[in-house]
């Protein structure tokens, strides 16, 4: 069975930067499931992924416009600290979820001092070319419920 979409699939997969840093793998772990068509995976790998076949291998370089986007220096903004008044001990790296004109959106702390914060609204992956690794594992036909549900389940019907 070929990957098409409303199929559900497994894979193993590394993920690097162009300096070959590994960002993700599922190395030890379960392979990644998810139902083809659906937005589960980024653009790029999911088109890749297209039309394989159970033990098919890719190398493929996600350009970032095909993964997260390329980077919006719009998205770092400096809020003052009291809007962090219950964390004790700000550090950069730290990640709060924050609400927007958009809905909810993640944001990274990139610098902090006595009086402000400069968060970063971006994906951390934004503008980063992604290196993937794959190897198909299973396709198969989704059930109905995968299906009217848009998500796979585990083993017995459970999500």
């Amino acid at each position: 069975m070929n990957i098409e979409k409303n199929v559900v699939v497994a894979i193993d997969y590394t993920l690097s930067d162009n300096d070959g840093v590994v960002i993700d793998t599922s190395t030890g772990r379960e392979p990644l499931k998810y139902l083809h068509g659906t937005g589960a995976l980024i653009p790029g790998l999911e088109k890749e992924l297209e039309g394989k076949v159970v033990g098919d291998k890719l190398d493929v370089a996600i350009k970032p416009e095909e993964g997260y986007g390329m980077r919006n220096e719009e998205m770092l903004q400096t809020v003052p600290r009291e809007h962090f008044g219950h964390v004790p001990d700000l550090q950069a790296g730290m990640q709060f979820q924050a609400n927007s004109e958009q809905g909810p959106v993640m944001v990274t702390i990139v610098k902090v001092d006595e009086k402000q914060v400069m968060v970063d609204g971006n994906h951390p992956l934004a503008g980063v070319v992604l290196n993937f690794k794959v190897e198909v594992k299973e396709v198969r036909a989704a059930t109905e419920d995968e299906l009217s549900h848009g998500h796979v389940h585990g083993e017995g019907g459970a999500h």
